[in-house]
């Protein structure tokens, strides 16, 4: 026995080498960390146990059977992140470059299921050549296997996935199935179609970073949700993520003891928005006085940053923030925004979490580009998302809400369970300068000082119709509070809907403008 347990700890100790010690040096020299340096940090201290760490592939084609392939080029297995079961698989690109064949993939289904049955988050970090093409059909087999889970996954579970080095072609589509992408600046590359093909094809010259880097994917196509400069900072804001979210969508996030006061007013919110509805401030500083302890976790920072997404805290409790930015193109909502926001939402609606929408919207942005990009089929989304949500939302009307971006940033006839206004917030079909152009315009005309009049007849408007009091009157807005106390109405708000429950028709799906 005891000659037994020696093989059997030295063949483990094979194992864990991977590819061998060149190779992770190699691994290192890019600026990379090997599969189980990456678990390691990524979970908490001793808790990871491995699953089929002895699998190898079972190919003879053009020489396979005589190639060494430790864990099949994957690392798979389950552990705790602050003492909450999390499962994980990560490739191996010390390892027949990371490729995935039918025995590497048939581990990765298996962590995939088994995180399904236990109702806990999985993390997959890839880092792969892609298809192993000595197993041609079984590798593309493996793929669709993989994304077939993926899809049952999604709402059930959690599921993130980490790109920490080449991630191409068909592989990509896994990740594009999960809820959350991190990448990593300079060592993170997603694409279907490589640099070579589309010089061949298109004759386009472009390198694998501009084509596929982390910020092409964080800023420019929104692929990707976040980015760090180092695999060390990335795992750490994947386990801060998992503290924000809920193990499975039927428990809800994990609530933590709240060292701010609850009851605390924030009299700077009272001077923080300019009068001048044009005028631009940050609502990101808003959202941080209002969240527990200042803290603002931030989903996609980077893309469509005219629409704010991300997780706060009150009272311990996740709270997902949607936001206008007046910032950025005046915080109109666009095709960009529409899509960002929308997937944001039906997230935090899979998983329990309540939704705040902070409003501060001139209306959606004008122009061919947009009307020709489709920008009325991708704003459905928003609506859609939040006609289904069935999660608590509150509604804070902060200055402006125009038109159907109104609605669209969840009204009340979008089935906000509160809605609350600022004084100064302004409620209308559209501003009041171009409404009093409109219905004032022979009025205007005929004056003997047309600006003058023009000046009288918005105020006049303004007074009228553009105004919180009118939509309070009509019970669109519940109250119109002060701005010092809105921290405190809006975790009694979220309290008092803690308890919740509404059902929507029995479907086997809606059809969501795609």
């Amino acid at each position: 026995m005891k000659e037994k347990i020696e093989r059997l700890l030295e063949t483990k100790k094979s194992i864990e080498l991977g590819g061998g010690e060149k190779r992770i040096e190699k691994q290192h020299e890019k600026g990379k960390l090997t599969a189980r340096e990456r678990i390691n940090l990524l979970l908490d201290k001793d808790s990871f146990i491995e699953i089929d760490a002895f699998v190898k592939h079972r190919c003879t084609n053009f020489g396979m059977e005589n190639t060494e392939s430790e864990a099949d080029g994957v690392v798979t297995g389950y552990g705790t992140v602050e003492g909450r079961l999390v499962f994980v698989y990560a490739q191996d690109f010390t390892v027949l470059g990371g490729s995935l064949g039918e025995m590497h993939a048939a581990k990765i289904c298996k962590v995939q299921e088994m995180a399904l049955k236990m109702g806990a988050p999985i993390v997959g970090i890839n880092d792969s050549g892609g298809a192993r093409i000595q197993e041609g059909v079984d590798a593309l087999s493996g793929y669709g296997k993989i994304f077939y889970r993926n899809t049952l996954a999604s709402g059930v579970i959690p599921q993130i996935s980490v790109i920490m080095g080449p991630c191409a072609g068909g592989a990509v589509y896994s990740p594009a199935l999960t809820d959350f992408i991190f990448m990593v600046d300079k060592t993170s590359q997603m694409f279907i179609t490589g640099p070579q093909v589309i010089k061949t094809v298109t004759g386009e010259d472009v390198t694998q970073e501009e084509l596929g880097g982390a910020n092409t994917h964080n800023k420019i196509s929104g692929v990707a949700h976040f980015m760090d400069k180092t695999e060390g900072e990335c795992i750490q804001r994947i386990r801060e993520l998992l503290s924000y979210l809920p193990s499975n969508n039927v428990e809800t996030p994990p609530a933590y003891e709240c060292t701010d006061n609850i009851n605390r007013v924030e009299e700077s919110l009272n001077e923080l928005v300019p009068v001048n509805p044009n005028k631009p401030y940050d609502m990101k500083e808003i959202i941080k006085l209002l969240a527990d302890d200042g803290e603002f976790f931030e989903v996609q920072p980077y893309y469509a940053e005219n629409i704010i997404t991300g997780y706060i805290r009150l009272n311990g409790k996740t709270i997902g923030v949607v936001g206008n930015q007046p910032k950025v193109l005046a915080g109109c909502l666009d095709i960009n925004a529409s899509d960002k926001a929308g997937r944001f939402i039906r997230t935090c609606d899979a998983f329990n979490i309540p939704l705040l929408n902070l409003v501060d919207v001139p209306g959606f942005l004008p122009g061919t580009d947009q009307e020709y990009g489709g920008i009325i089929r991708h704003g459905a989304k928003m609506l859609y998302a939040y006609s289904e949500a069935t999660v608590p939302k509150v509604t804070l009307i902060v200055r402006k809400a125009y038109g159907g971006a109104y609605l669209a940033m969840c009204s009340k006839d979008l089935g906000a369970d509160q809605v609350f206004a600022w004084p100064n917030a302004e409620i209308a079909v559209m501003g009041p300068d171009g409404a009093a152009n409109i219905i004032f315009k022979n009025d205007i005309k005929k004056s003997s000082d047309p600006i003058e009049t023009r000046h009288e007849k918005i105020e006049e408007y303004r007074n009228t119709v553009a105004n919180p009091y009118i939509a309070a009157q009509r019970g669109f807005v519940d109250d119109v509070i002060v701005p010092s106390v809105t921290r405190p109405r809006l975790i009694s708000a979220f309290d008092m809907l803690e308890s919740k429950r509404e059902s929507n028709p029995s479907k086997k799906h809606g059809n969501l403008p795609v």
